[in-house]
């Protein structure tokens, strides 16, 4: 071989020699740099995770903070729509440029669903905290009125306690005078044949005036009343009563004398008497006597 072609060989062997290393430095700074991007993915791939799995677990929260079964029931499937993207993902490995592409692209989507969403319900909290104070309010004007009106109520009771007070008969200068068979009194009660009881009504121009039914009971010492027929009763308290005379007048307003007489056809016992007697469901008088 002649010096020539040695040398063209010596040169040709020292620039593949180049060229290799040149290779070999390109094809390890390729390596590196394809290692950093997966790197780089890997990263990207871990903080998208995180984010779908924050968005599904803020679809949780927001279902509880809220009572309508429509909104809730959206939410239950954005929930599990970002769930089944978080698990692609997690399928997904990092050097797979193409699909970690289209998951962030996907992440996009549920971002900006999650904003709407929460723009949404922050206004129905909103309108709930206006509507919950429009309430209160409303609650308190109820409160007030209720107030009132059991105050007037409790006036209203008053005054027709007073009215009826004020419209209701009274007798007075009860006397009772038991006479013998010759008319005149007598306190021996085994002469005693009558009882008169005479008594005043006073003048009432607040009480109705027309026909009013006076009845009188005479109580026996004891206890019992004297009464010509047990079924001679009148309404008193939600109950009735035994009388002993009864008298329809014709009252007109005014001051009005009574007389009324009770014919004694039982034995009578000595000691004290009782005289009650009642008017429109009132008792208006009373008065005692002694028999000896």
């Amino acid at each position: 071989m002649n010096k020539k072609i040695l040398s063209i060989l010596i040169i040709v062997g020292i620039a593949l020699a180049g060229a290799l290393a040149f290779l070999g430095i390109r094809l390890s700074q390729a390596n590196k740099a394809n290692e950093e991007m997966v790197q780089l993915f890997e990263l990207e791939k871990m903080e998208m995770e995180n984010e779908y799995s924050t968005f599904a677990t803020q679809y949780d929260e927001m279902q509880i903070l809220i009572s309508n079964d429509s909104l809730v029931a959206q939410l239950e499937r954005e929930k599990l729509r970002t769930q089944r993207l978080l698990e692609e993902l997690r399928a997904t490995k990092a050097s797979n440029a193409a699909e970690i592409a289209r998951l962030k692209r996907e992440l996009k989507t549920v971002r900006a669903v999650m904003r709407s969403y929460v723009v949404q319900i922050d206004s129905l909290n909103q309108a709930n905290e206006k509507l919950s104070k429009e309430n209160k309010r409303v609650r308190t004007q109820y409160q007030a009125v209720t107030k009132q009106v059991e105050v007037l109520q409790e006036e209203t009771k008053n005054l027709n306690e007073k009215v009826t007070l004020a419209s209701q008969l009274d007798a007075t200068n009860i006397h009772i005078s038991s006479r013998n068979k010759r008319g005149k009194e007598t306190d021996k009660v085994k002469s005693v044949i009558k009882l008169a009881i005479d008594f005043t009504i006073v003048k009432n121009i607040t009480a109705a005036t027309g026909e009013k039914k006076i009845y009188v009971r005479i109580t026996k010492p004891d206890g019992s009343v004297l009464t010509k027929n047990p079924s001679n009763t009148f309404p008193y308290e939600n109950t009735q009563l035994e009388y002993s005379i009864k008298k329809t007048i014709e009252y007109n307003g005014e001051e009005q004398v009574v007389i009324m007489y009770w014919d004694v056809e039982e034995f009578l016992e000595a000691g004290e008497y009782a005289v009650h007697i009642f008017c429109d469901g009132i008792m208006i008088g009373e008065k005692y006597f002694t028999l000896s």
